[in-house]
């Protein structure tokens, strides 16, 4: 029986009940499950970015720069709305940062706080450069992340080109002013020549005061000088004054440190025995004309009167037991009582005053026992001593604070004192330093009046250079460009963005499903010629029990397979065309290329389950690996670890996936013929192999009745 009939029969087992039928149906779409399913999921994902949803956060402040108002953030945040890359959300930073961590966002756009003021410094003496922060999380998808990155540097680029329009802008704008204000220069430098004119005689006149001026700086010298004379003569006595008051002040201080405490302590006792001299004088002049009488008898009882205080003092107070420490003493014996200090200072005081009263009486009794006296200026002492003393009785509480406030006062002139003659003394040094100065002055005026000559003189050669700077800012107004708006919309353009990116694709993919049908299209045939050898078996038992030739067995195992990876090649590129929108630059070429490579890989399939049995299934599966990862269907293979460059030429996905590419996109149809000769090549080869099994295959050994493995 020849190979077709034996393939029909083949075939012919799946039309003898609904499962068999179910499978067959099974077989014919699982490629396009496969391959149609896989390429419409992600067809064209940069088309829908606009349903990303991403974050985009807008602190900006805005700034402002040469008067303008500049607000870059809300310029990017308008743009990248109307371009609708992404699904914008306005949020803030806070929600940006966890929408990002929790999934809500897959990225987030901020543009900072200070990114106009960044911008705008530009213009100014220290620029610096703006920051867009991105901020992507590639725990939830790390393709969106590498995609933000591409879109994301076309904004930085626009961001840039937009500041850089505005800051050559401004320079074109310069460049007017320039123009102007040099204009303004050459000016000025004609009304210059005029105003030299003006400015030499001037000069001359700068000579003759200077002249003047000489001679009155001589006579300012020698007045410095007798002024600094006095100045010495006042510094001395200002010294002299400061040394004695410093002295008087020191004397009255040691003095008022030791009165003071009994001023303090005793005013009262101080005014009642002034009030009793005082009351004791107006006796006496009351009684002045019976002085003469009594004057014997009042000395003897003053005298009297003064022994018995004094003695009755020294008794209480100087004599009494504890007035004094007794040597005999036994330590730790209490001592006796001493003085009372209630009565002793009144008493000492008494007694004072007695002794005073016995001396005046005793000068009164001799006054009038010698009948020498003038009883009219005794008169007139007592009354002045009682005048004195009701004074000191009147002014003994307040004595101690009449005695501070003196202090006080003495204390503030010599501090007084002093600063004069600090002054003085800084006078007398200024003075000094004034005569060296008038003695420098006197000489600068000479050589001032000497370089006014040379002013004169230069002054001419002045004239002469203001014509040359006239003529030469005329000249250069004229060189420096003076842009409109126009010129300066044109060159910012240019200078702004000079090299442009002229890209130009050949053959381009219009979308990412393109790009990849020719990986997944082969990756779908080989799955399916892979299920098939599952449900169909790669040798004929039948021709392999009759002994028919091994080619006859090896094509007809391999030609049902072969005509359902037809219907399953026929099947895909039809939904892959009408259905998803596949669009072929050889449509023809592409559909008889994949008849060659399903008749190729149905054929190295076959030879892998022939010849290893059911691990033969485990090998197509890690061919299907080997060539998936080597084929260069997603990043070239030379980004690959060099194990895969090595087996690349060796495997026949790797010139499917090249042919592909040039059929489906276009360009040179060279790949594809070197692609067809390979694939004609293993087909040929594999069925060779085949057949040499089907050989081994006739021969039966007691592993084939009895398998290690069974699938």
């Amino acid at each position: 029986m020849r190979s077709p009939k034996l393939a029909a029969l083949e075939l012919r087992r799946f039309g003898r009940g609904k499962l068999p039928r179910a499978a067959l149906v099974a077989i014919l779409l699982l490629p396009l499950l496969y391959g149609a399913l896989y390429l419409w999921s992600f067809w064209d994902p940069y088309g829908r970015l606009d349903k990303i949803p991403v974050a985009l956060v807008n602190d900006d402040q805005g700034a402002t720069a040469a008067g303008r108002k500049v607000a870059a953030g809300d310029e990017i945040t308008r743009g990248l709305r109307e371009s609708k890359v992404f699904a914008w959300h306005e949020v803030s930073a806070a929600e940006a940062r966890e929408g990002v961590e929790d999934g809500s966002y897959y990225l987030s756009l901020t543009m900072p706080a200070d990114l106009s003021k960044r911008i705008a410094s530009s213009s100014g003496d220290a620029p610096e450069t703006g920051a867009l922060q991105v901020r992507t999380n590639d725990a939830n998808n790390y393709i969106v992340g590498q995609i933000s990155r591409t879109v994301f540097s076309e904004v930085r680029t626009a961001a840039s080109t937009n500041a850089s329009r505005s800051f050559l802008d401004r320079i074109f704008i310069s460049f007017s002013d320039i123009h102007d204000a040099t204009a303004k220069a050459a000016k000025g430098a004609d009304e210059l020549k005029g105003g030299i004119g003006k400015a030499q005689k001037g000069s001359k006149d700068l000579v003759d005061g200077l002249k003047t001026a000489k001679e009155g700086s001589g006579d300012l010298a020698g007045g410095l000088k007798k002024l600094g004379t006095g100045a010495s003569d006042l510094d001395t006595g200002a010294q002299q004054v400061a040394t004695g008051t410093q002295s008087l002040a020191d004397k009255i201080n040691s003095m008022a440190g030791n009165v003071r405490p009994y001023l303090k302590d005793n005013g009262k006792a101080i005014g009642d025995s002034a009030r009793l001299v005082a009351d004791s004088s107006q006796s006496i002049r009351d009684n002045l004309g019976l002085l003469v009488k009594a004057a014997p008898g009042a000395a003897t009882k003053a005298r009297l009167a003064s022994d018995e205080l004094n003695s009755l003092y020294r008794e209480r107070c100087e004599n009494a037991p504890g007035a004094t420490a007794s040597p005999d003493r036994t330590p730790g014996t209490a001592a006796a009582p001493g003085p009372d200090p209630s009565v002793c200072p009144p008493l000492k005081r008494a007694r004072t005053a007695a002794a005073d009263v016995a001396a005046v009486a005793d000068d009164v009794n001799t006054l009038v026992q010698n009948n020498n006296g003038d009883l009219k200026a005794l008169d007139g002492r007592l009354a002045t001593l009682q005048k004195q003393a009701k004074a000191l009785a009147e002014h003994a509480p307040q004595l101690d604070d009449d005695l501070e406030t003196a202090v006080t006062k003495i204390n503030a002139l010599n501090t007084g004192a002093r600063k004069v003659a600090e002054g003085a003394g800084r006078l007398h040094t200024g003075l000094t330093d004034a005569k060296k100065g008038s003695a420098t002055l006197n000489t600068g005026v000479g050589k001032l009046s000497t370089g006014a000559d040379t002013l004169d003189g230069g002054l001419f050669k002045l004239a002469d250079g203001s014509a040359e700077l006239a003529g030469g800012l005329n000249d250069g107004a004229g060189k420096i460009p003076d842009y409109d708006k126009t010129d300066r919309d044109r060159r910012t353009e240019v200078m702004a963005d000079p090299v442009q990116l002229a890209s130009r694709s050949l053959h381009a993919a219009p979308n990412y499903g393109t790009g990849f049908a020719p990986y997944f299209i082969p990756l779908s045939l080989w799955v399916g010629a892979m299920v098939a050898y599952m449900l169909i078996q790669p040798l004929n038992r039948r021709a392999l029990a009759a002994g028919a030739s091994a080619w006859r067995i090896a094509l007809a195992g391999w030609l049902p397979v072969a005509a359902i990876g037809l219907l399953q090649a026929g099947a895909l590129i039809s939904v892959l065309h009408w259905a998803i929108g596949l669009e072929m630059a050889r449509a023809a070429g592409t559909v008889g290329f994949l008849a060659l490579v399903t008749c190729c890989f149905t054929a190295i399939v076959q030879w892998l389950n022939a010849r290893f049995g059911p691990a033969g299934r485990i090998l197509v599966l890690a061919l299907l690996m080997l060539q998936l990862t080597s084929a260069g269907g997603t990043y070239p293979v030379q980004t690959s670890p060099g194990f895969f460059g090595a087996i690349h030429p060796f495997l026949p996905m790797s010139y499917v996936v090249e042919a592909l590419r040039r059929l489906i996109s276009g360009g040179g149809l060279g790949p594809v013929w070197q692609g067809c000769a390979v694939l004609a090549a293993f087909t040929i080869g594999a069925l060779a192999l085949t057949a040499l099994s089907a050989r081994r295959k006739q021969v039966w050994t007691l592993d084939r009745l009895h398998p290690e493995l069974s699938l």
